[in-house]
């Protein structure tokens, strides 16, 4: 058992951290498979050294290394007891770039996409593209072999890989690059590791035996999606083996090898053209899944760059999905699959024309029923909804899940009607609802059974499908593994796809390779039990955990963190797009994602032996640097809302450990605001001193919001009566009444003259402070007094709108899991909407006037509030602000700006805080020519704008009550 003194002692010896607190070991216990093992220590390396002491330990201690990018492994390759080694944060550089010979140098931490928006510009991109291109990385895609949806045009990872700067098991460097026979031959003369590998590849496979029995007993050679055990068939091509290749290069037999052999450093891919600029895409819409795989056949002799399958399954996942339901424009009906067949060409007439030709040649031969073409970002979208359908998949109310461990199967194209309608007899056998996804084109599809894994009947058949599949692939001689890996869960079956001598013949490589199992151990060869070491405990008494919010949507609030299945959307880069996760972006840190947020709940909610079980300070440091800003709510496909959980979570934990002064000041802030409105000049001067600043806890860099002279309601008490019919009622939130009062004046003004009678009846606050801060109890007093004010005013013909998007939407999200009353909660909050969506919906009715707006021209960038984009969209902001008709609209991609209400103000969060808004949304904004309006509707977006650019923000209320005639 090795000290916490001892890994303390290797802390400090390297330049990076080695962790092994808690909570590090817990968000690095899984990955986004089945597994879970509690790893000895989480190590952060910075450099080459750092890794050799790290390799130096293990070999001292027999312990292993777990080499980890993004851990978004579905095998379980990224799960051990030793160290994890994740090198995402430190190895990210790009070493050399050739423009002319098409090929790139990088260290194994770049994040794919990442790569492929570097090299756009030289028209250039790296080929492999999973789904989770926009967060994997290329060590890991090195590891795995990673093939993904374009693999039929560009091939898989290992067709890319040309040299591998590597590590070995001994601490020695080595470059495994192409070279000649005889080069080979020399380097068996070594004296060194290196030299031992090579001289033990020789003398292993120069045997005409050895070659007849890897030919005999491995997938076809057409299949080129293979992963099963280490790629030995690989060196049968070399002259030295039998093949008629004058070259070989070891660097193509590590990929694939899931860090088991040696530890990579820096990684040389082979670059491709950009593919022809116009591309359609036939979204052939099929009645059987059987009836689209024989179509497959034919859809291949049309020289496509995508032939993706999604399910019946897969697509009603993405229902429910505020995000993906968008996504769903192109179906017709109800389809049992669909083919995303993608062409390219030059020009779009020429892609017209091969589309054309596709669609003809299913007709002929009476394949599908609906045949649509998308064209330009609408292709964007539906490959996002296949991409999304592994997370959607977590979505799944309830312990019932579709679970990887058949999911990577790859037969040779010809063969996978007949092997999917024999694996349908295994489904149907076991009375499986199974869910076929993915690679047709490949002859790959994801397949996965629906199991509950806390069941002890259910595990066991988990490994009885396991093993008849696998019986079947082998069957058809295909690879068990085609992209995701062997891992844990299919390593075990290694023997029996290769046959038993070529899996001892991969034992004594590995041996050659890493005598001392000093690299993720368990994986490959001699295998961790494929059934063991699950998430979650077997047969278990399931928690109880009361909470104050609602959560039966999910079954409860833990079996909401169980939505997350790992798969890391995120971790995406700003470069990606969207918000999720904002503090991620902005430390880089595991510790700061959804995913770690949604694992550290899990795990203490159900091993936590406290009788409140949220009173762990892992829980409060996992959850610090969390914004609530929802995006995960929408962006997730498995919709884990990390915000609300977080408001369950501060007030739980506050109830044992007692609530603090900053806590209660801001969650108060409306009783304050309240008497500093009394004195408003008086209060706004103290409040921006640095004493007063200093006794909130509030940043000295940060600015503080004015008080207005006079409250927006005290106004409009003044005002007379409207003369307009068309009733609607504004909600006077916090923000509007205290601080953004012209702001309240420029909404009556703007309705009063678009033909609307404005009412302000006395409800209370909307709660979104004490939301914020956990006080639970106080949002839900609030959340109930205005659900009975409200439950019998608020119709379709008399809406209730809002100007503040944080406080409005209130209505439509939290007040639904905290109201007493939640049919009439329901009620309200299907009519209940931001101001924007309330002139979008009389637009698109016809109600409006548009003559009454001015015809000038005016320039205007739109920033949406992270709660508008997760619960209502920005494309309301951006029709109403184009009333207007010579106004120009756009829709700035800005992600988080970074204030998230209190968040920003707080002294310890201030600088991740600016952190985010530089990210992505300070830049644009810097960017934009000073004519061009910036328009905001969060107020803390209109004020982390001002402090971060020092540029004005208006609300899109301001904008059109300025544009009128």
């Amino acid at each position: 058992m090795i000290q916490n003194t001892t890994l303390e002692a290797l802390h400090n010896s390297l330049s990076g951290d080695v962790l092994f607190d808690n909570l590090h070991k817990t968000l690095y216990a899984t990955d986004a498979s089945v597994y879970r093992k509690i790893p000895l220590a989480v190590a952060f390396p910075k450099d080459v050294k750092d890794l050799k002491t790290l390799i130096a330990f293990a070999t001292e201690n027999k312990i292993t290394l777990i080499p980890r990018t993004a851990g978004t492994s579905l095998a379980g390759q990224c799960v051990g007891d030793g160290i994890v080694v994740d090198v995402s944060k430190h190895f990210t550089k790009t070493l050399h770039f050739d423009e002319k010979v098409k090929t790139i140098k990088l260290e194994p931490g770049i994040v794919r996409d990442s790569l492929n928006v570097y090299l756009k510009p030289f028209g250039l991109f790296f080929g492999p593209n999973t789904s989770t291109s926009n967060r994997c990385m290329i060590g890991g895609m090195v590891g795995n072999n990673s093939s993904g949806s374009t693999s039929i045009k560009y091939g898989v990872t290992r067709d890319k890989v040309l040299e591998i700067e590597a590590i070995l098991s001994d601490g020695s460097s080595a470059i495994f690059k192409e070279i000649s026979s005889n080069e080979f031959l020399e380097k068996t003369k070594l004296e060194t590791l290196e030299g031992q590998i090579y001289k033990s590849i020789y003398s292993e496979l120069i045997y005409d035996s050895a070659q007849d029995e890897i030919k005999k007993e491995f997938p076809k050679p057409e299949i080129h999606r293979r992963n099963t055990g280490y790629a030995v068939d690989e060196f049968l091509k070399s002259d030295l083996f039998g093949g008629t290749e004058p070259t070989i290069n070891v660097a193509k037999f590590l990929s694939g090898s899931e860090g088991t052999l040696a530890f990579s450093t820096s990684i040389t891919l082979q670059l491709d053209n950009l593919p022809p600029t116009e591309s359609i895409m036939v979204c052939s819409h099929f009645t059987s899944i059987n009836e689209s795989l024989i179509a497959t056949l034919t859809a291949m002799n049309h020289n496509l760059y995508n032939c993706e399958l999604m399910d019946k399954a897969i697509l009603d996942c993405t229902k429910n999905n505020r995000e993906l339901a968008k996504n769903r424009f192109f179906l017709q009906g109800d389809p049992e699959a669909v083919l995303m067949l993608e062409v390219s060409a030059n020009t779009l007439p020429e892609a017209e024309l091969l589309a054309d030709k596709l669609i003809v040649d299913l007709e002929k031969n009476n394949f599908g029923y609906h045949h649509p073409k998308v064209y330009g970002k609408d292709i964007a979208k539906v490959h996002y909804l296949r991409k999304a359908g592994l997370g959607a998949l977590g979505n799944m109310v309830g312990d019932m899940k579709a679970v990887a461990c058949i999911e990577d199967t790859a037969v040779a194209l010809e063969d996978l009607p007949n092997y999917i309608k024999e694996f349908t007899k295994i489904m149907d056998k076991y009375q499986q609802d199974a869910i076929y996804y993915a690679h047709a084109g490949a002859g790959e599809l994801h397949l996965r059974p629906i199991l509950n894994l806390k069941k002890k009947a259910d595990v066991v058949l988990f490994r009885k499908i396991t093993t008849e599949t696998a019986e079947l692939v082998k069957k058809y001689k295909g690879s068990f593994s085609g992209e995701h890996g062997d891992g844990i869960v299919r390593a075990e079956f290694i023997p029996l796809m290769i046959g038993e001598e070529n899996y001892q013949l991969l034992r004594r490589i590995k041996k050659a390779f890493d005598p001392n199992n000093v690299f993720n151990k368990g994986k490959i060869t001699d295998a961790f039990a494929m059934d063991e070491n699950l998430r979650y405990e077997v047969d278990r008494i399931e928690p109880q955990i009361k909470t104050i919010q609602d959560f039966s949507d999910s079954e409860g609030i833990l079996k909401l963190a169980e939505k997350c299945n790992g798969s890391g959307d995120c971790r995406k880069p700003v470069e990606a797009g969207g918000t999720m996760c904002p503090s991620y972006r902005a430390t880089k840190d595991e510790k700061d994602t959804t995913r770690a947020r949604a694992n550290t709940l899990r795990e203490f909610l159900t091993n936590s032996d406290e009788a409140n079980k949220f009173n762990h300070k892992e829980l409060k440091e996992v959850f610090d640097l969390c914004l609530s800003c929802k995006a995960c709510a929408s962006e997730c496909p498995s919709n884990v809302d990390i915000a609300t959980m977080k408001a369950e979570f501060l007030y739980q934990y506050q109830e044992t450990n007692g609530y603090s002064f900053r806590s209660k000041l801001f969650a108060n802030n409306v009783k304050y605001n309240k008497l500093g409105s009394i004195v408003p000049a008086l209060t706004n001067a103290i409040l921006s001193t640095p004493f007063a600043k200093a006794a909130m806890g509030v940043a000295q860099k940060r600015s503080v919001p004015k008080l207005a002279p006079k409250t927006f309601k005290k106004w409009f008490q003044k005002q007379p009566s409207s003369k307009n019919n068309k009733t609607i009622y504004l909600f006077c939130d916090e923000f509007t009444n205290f601080y953004d009062v012209e702001i309240g004046k420029d909404a009556f003004y703007l309705l009063e003259k678009l033909g609307y009678n404005l009412q302000l009846i006395n409800h209370e606050e909307s709660g979104r402070s004490f939301i914020s801060k956990g006080f639970l109890k106080e949002a839900k007093a609030v959340c109930n007094l205005n659900v009975e004010i409200f439950k019998d005013i608020i119709t379709e013909e008399t809406p209730l709108i809002g100007i503040e998007p944080s406080a409005i939407l209130t209505f439509r999200d939290e007040y639904i899991r905290l109201a007493d009353d939640k049919k009439a909660a329901e009620k309200i909050a299907k009519n209940v909407f931001t101001f924007e969506e309330f002139l979008a919906k009389e637009l698109e009715k016809g109600n409006l006037d548009t003559s009454l707006f001015t015809s000038a021209t005016k320039t205007l960038k739109i920033h949406g509030h992270c709660h508008q984009k997760a619960l209502s969209g920005t494309h309301a902001s951006f029709q109403i602000l184009n009333l207007p008709k010579n106004y120009s609209v756009t829709i700035i991609n800005s992600g988080c700006c970074g204030m998230a209400g209190s968040f920003g103000y707080e002294k310890e969060h201030y600088n991740v805080s600016m952190q985010v808004g530089e990210d992505t949304l300070f830049p644009k904004v810097r960017n934009t020519p000073k004519e061009t309006e910036i328009v905001a509707a969060g107020t803390s977006c209109r004020h982390q704008i001002f402090d971060g650019t020092k540029r004005i923000a208006k609300h899109p209320i301001t904008i059109l009550k300025e544009a009128l005639l």
